[in-house]
């Protein structure tokens, strides 16, 4: 059975997105780390569901559902960096916003749906997403007011999702044309 998980996008990283015209295309690698700085994609196997969200005045958006194909650095990936200097991924340089430089950073090869900006997370679907960790304990979203995500400190990081809201995400981007 796979599991699903999400992780947040930062501003920076989803204006590099802008920036460089990847919205509408479909990100072959995301990247996964040893500082808090850019995610550990811990527990992710092959075949789990990873759902990149985005909070913007806000409000939560999902910006792409990836399903991790492999967490292994292939030929795709470029040659492995001699010294400091060099490229860490030179084969995924179009997609190194989404972590390519962070420290420790390993390629997550991913099949996923195009980047987008417009797909909101309905503010009555916000207090009952659940997240829950390997021992089975729940937890909810904070600081969810009014519909609103007055803080995003509670999805800062890469969490496992209960299924129930795994569902509900997956409903949200599956229904969204």
């Amino acid at each position: 059975m796979s599991d699903a998980f999400t992780v947040l996008w930062t501003h920076d990283t989803c204006r590099a997105l802008r920036t460089s015209g990847r919205v509408g295309e479909r990100p072959p690698v995301a990247y996964s780390g040893i500082h808090q700085s850019l995610p550990a994609w811990s527990g992710a196997r092959a075949g789990d569901e990873v759902y990149a969200l985005h909070v913007n005045r806000c409000e939560v958006f999902v910006v792409s559902r990836m399903r991790v194909i492999d967490t292994e650095r292939g030929d795709c990936c470029g040659a492995t960096p001699e010294t400091w200097g060099d490229p860490s991924f030179p084969g995924h340089d179009d997609w190194s916003m989404l972590g390519a430089g962070g420290c420790g950073a390993t390629a997550v090869h991913v099949d996923a749906t195009p980047v987008r900006f417009d797909v909101p997370v309905p503010g009555e679907l916000l207090p009952s997403l659940t997240w829950r960790n390997a021992r089975g304990r729940t937890r909810n979203l904070k600081y969810v007011v009014d519909g609103r995500l007055e803080r995003s400190v509670s999805l800062q990081g890469f969490y496992r999702l209960a299924p129930e809201s795994a569902d509900a995400l997956s409903r949200l981007v599956d229904d969204t044309p």
